[in-house]
């Protein structure tokens, strides 16, 4: 097994060997970006659905004509056939603790952490993961923020971590991070539904009503079933000095108290 195929990750920029003139152009739109969501606490969130171009809220075009409406999702499929419904589903009855409250779903790579097999100076974990019969070591930095994320977001919802990633590497990195036991559940690759060449986290599978899940996730195609359903969020590597999960602490405090989610978050879109 290829060490890499672990970890289910996009591509750090600064790893690359090379960089051609188009993805210079791409970091100085994001550095753009960057100012712009400085100016309000919902820029990264609007910011995000506005890279998402598969599914985002056009505005109408002039002289009173209208814009066709963008196709829905795929159906779920797995593996080119048809989904059939869970027999069973991902996650247990909700907890007496948990009962009444909506339930997050929060990715783990590039959304709370970034890990490497390259030696990472300030790493804040390194952890053993065996791969073939050797031990490789998985230097893994913490996102900045995300202790005080994590922690509130346990007072206010059901949490459930669901990566794409291999629980040999997952859990562990999971039980360095989550100190306080704010995950609830853990969800890891076999439970994503292979889809046109990608780990799709089926909401549906999960066992809790749609109109209270939450997905927190930096890959739009993690959610491509539930695009409505998502708080997206911009892919971290290294920036020390990103607030990301900060700013985004009063949108979930307004989540928690709905008990339809769909409704907020399409007015976010619609602004």
């Amino acid at each position: 097994m290829d060490n890499t195929s672990i970890i289910t990750q996009v591509a750090n920029p600064k790893e690359e060997e090379s960089i051609c003139a188009s993805q210079d152009k791409v970091s100085q739109s994001n550095g753009s970006l960057k100012k712009q969501r400085s100016r309000s606490i919902f820029s990264p969130f609007f910011c995000c659905f506005r890279n998402y171009n598969d599914y985002r809220v056009e505005p109408p075009l002039a002289n009173n004509k209208t814009r066709a409406l963008p196709p829905p999702p795929p159906p779920p499929e797995e593996n080119g056939a048809p989904l059939k419904p869970p027999a069973k589903f991902l996650l247990p009855e909700v907890s007496i603790a948990d009962c009444g409250r909506n339930c997050v779903v929060i990715d783990l790579d590039e959304t709370l952490v970034h890990s490497s097999f390259k030696p990472i100076s300030n790493a804040d974990f390194i952890v053993p993961v065996e791969i073939d019969g050797t031990v490789h070591q998985v230097y893994v930095l913490k996102r900045p923020h995300v202790d005080e994320f994590l922690q509130r977001m346990g007072e206010l919802f059901e949490c459930v971590l669901f990566t794409a990633s291999l629980a040999k590497y997952a859990d562990p990195v999971a039980d360095l991070l989550d100190r306080r036991g704010v995950f609830r559940a853990r969800l890891f690759r076999e439970s994503c539904v292979f889809h046109r060449g990608n780990y799709v986290k089926d909401l549906s599978r999960l066992g809790r009503e749609l109109a209270k899940v939450i997905i927190v996730d930096n890959s739009p195609a993690s959610y491509i079933f539930h695009p409505e359903n998502a708080v997206p969020v911009q892919s971290w590597f290294d920036d020390m000095a990103d607030k990301e999960l900060l700013e985004l602490l009063p949108i979930f405090e307004g989540l928690s108290q709905e008990d339809d989610v769909y409704s907020l978050l399409q007015s976010l879109r619609d602004r």
